[in-house]
């Protein structure tokens, strides 16, 4: 199974931001797995919070045909009633098949004023033709309860917009995440200059492919090693 993750900046250019994503999907294997960064299409948005309510109808159209023959996650902003929402949409064959919403919303900027929580309900295991996904969106991967919630999975996303200050942080609780549930970690950080990057794909015993000067990182995998690791050191993970 081929991983992509991608590390790409959001400018306020939503139109150019969508282009450019698309333009690296293609570029992407046929069967891809592939992540995008937090709200890769739109950034936070503050002020053009419904302008980039309407590009991601653009945006869902567009991975749709685009998932096809690949898997695409990203974030997107959607909207119900008056509510805001930083929403996972995983797109597999044409077809939506996952959405969540960030849960646990970041406390030192203003995404409590704009975003409400998602469901914590939503942060679970999902089966993708045989294959256990689960995600943390971004701030939810400091809360350990989040980590057992979603034990068992085969690849845990981790899209981000991670601050510069803390990427050793994001690093390094990437990489636990992938040892302690002896499975495959997809972090997609954000290339925005106050940002961390830090995009990576870990293996279950914590080995990184991680590249701060590509926007896309590949890594043909075996999902066979989440077994084996499982089975040599037996923590409990079925």
């Amino acid at each position: 199974m081929n991983l992509t993750v991608l590390q790409t900046k959001s400018t306020n250019d939503f139109s150019a931001n969508l282009q450019n994503l698309e333009l690296l999907i293609l570029h992407c294997k046929k069967g891809d797995f592939i992540l995008a960064p937090e709200l890769a299409v739109t950034g936070y948005s503050y002020d053009n919070m419904d302008l980039a309510v309407e590009y991601t109808q653009q945006a869902i159209d567009s991975f749709i045909k685009l998932s096809v023959d690949k898997t695409i996650a990203i974030t997107l902003i959607t909207k119900e009633a008056n509510n805001y929402f930083n929403t996972l949409h995983i797109f597999h064959k044409g077809k939506i098949v996952h959405q969540q919403s960030k849960h646990k919303i970041f406390v030192l900027n203003q995404e409590k004023e704009y975003f409400t929580d998602g469901a914590l309900e939503d942060i679970k295991l999902i089966d993708i033709d045989g294959v256990k996904v689960a995600a943390l969106i971004c701030f939810e991967l400091r809360f350990i309860e989040l980590w057992k919630q979603i034990q068992g999975a085969d690849i845990i996303l981790v899209p981000a917009m991670w601050g510069l200050p803390r990427k050793e942080n994001f690093e390094t609780l990437t990489q636990a995440l992938a040892v302690a549930n002896q499975c495959f970690v997809m972090a997609s950080g954000s290339a925005n200059s106050d940002c961390a990057k830090s995009s990576a794909i870990i293996t279950p015993n914590g080995k990184k492919f991680q590249d701060d000067m590509k926007e896309m990182i590949s890594k043909d995998v075996n999902l066979e090693e989440i077994t084996q690791m499982r089975n040599h050191l037996d923590v409990g993970i079925q």
